[in-house]
């Protein structure tokens, strides 16, 4: 059985996303170098910053993919926004009900999109 137990994203610049990202996860890298930033965060699951232009095969560009986080309230919810929003992120969606929950999605500098989201039982 294939476990998903790491992420991999390409930045421009390692050192740059794992300012932003050491913030946002509430936690240092386990390892940083001038091309690779890694995270491992309590559930087991790891988070590396991979500098794009050194990647094989190269990505197209950095960005695109969409990473969410499990709240555990719409009020933590409205906290992370307050929170993300003052470090600057560019806000793609404004906290708000949908059909699984309460949520809003932020871009980091790379163009990965951020999801914190509670989960409704019964939404809207």
């Amino acid at each position: 059985m294939r476990t998903l137990n790491y992420v991999l994203l390409s930045v421009r610049d390692p050192r740059e996303s794992a300012r932003l990202y050491t913030q946002l996860l509430g936690r240092e890298p386990v390892e940083h170098s001038g091309s690779f930033v890694l995270y491992v965060l309590p559930s087991g699951l790891k988070i590396g910053l991979w500098r794009a232009s050194e990647m094989e095969p190269v990505p197209a560009a950095p960005g695109g993919v969409e990473i969410a986080f499990t709240e555990p309230s719409r009020d933590a919810v409205r906290q992370t926004y307050a929170e993300w929003t003052q470090l600057g992120l560019k806000v793609l969606q404004e906290p708000t009900d949908m059909a699984f929950g309460f949520t809003f999605v932020v871009e980091d500098p790379d163009g990965h999109r951020l999801r914190p989201f509670f989960l409704a039982v019964n939404p809207r």
